[in-house]
């Protein structure tokens, strides 16, 4: 069950990190087409800027939770590291049990302010919803959960970066 757990968050590991990275790439592409109509063709587009926007809270969310495991977040492991044996693990699950409260109010109030604003519209994009703009929020919260369920079940409390992780972090 425990390797079956894993394998799904492989996957929605995966997953994140494509969504993520078309996000980038997409920024990448349009950004430059709205400094090209606004600077070349004399006549602005409206909606690159807040396009990237969007989709900048979307890559932002969902590589919050790739770092988080990854192990590749900030976190301050100092007085961890200095400890060993039972008061090592009791540090580590109270972190991860921040963790949890920090993704489970993601979840739960980002869940309540898409609710709230889900008929509204955004006024660059009037049939784009508010509350779609705000979804990143508990989906984050929620694929961060996971991520803690899993490190706590696999018992992989203050785990180095793999290496793997690293080098593309590093090479980017």
């Amino acid at each position: 069950m425990k390797a079956r757990y894993v394998e799904l968050m492989n996957v929605l590991h995966r997953f994140c990190m494509v969504i993520a990275g078309a996000c980038l790439v997409i920024i990448t592409l349009i950004i430059p087409w709205g400094v090209f109509t606004r600077y070349v063709l004399n006549s602005a587009s409206s909606w690159p800027e807040p396009a990237a926007v969007l989709l900048m809270i979307w890559f932002s969310f969902l590589s919050a939770a790739i770092c988080y495991r990854e192990s590749l977040h900030i976190g301050v492991a100092v007085v961890p590291m200095m400890l060993s044996g039972n008061a090592r693990v009791a540090v580590g699950w109270f972190v991860e049990a921040c963790m949890m409260s920090a993704a489970l109010f993601m979840f739960w109030w980002g869940s309540k302010l898409v609710q709230t604003t889900w008929h509204q519209s955004i006024a660059d994009f009037p049939g784009f919803s508010v509350g779609a703009s705000y979804l990143p929020i508990p989906l984050g919260g929620l694929i961060t959960a996971l991520f803690v369920i899993e490190k706590l079940w696999t018992s992989d409390l203050f785990g180095e970066p793999d290496d793997d992780a690293v080098s593309r972090v590093s090479t980017e």
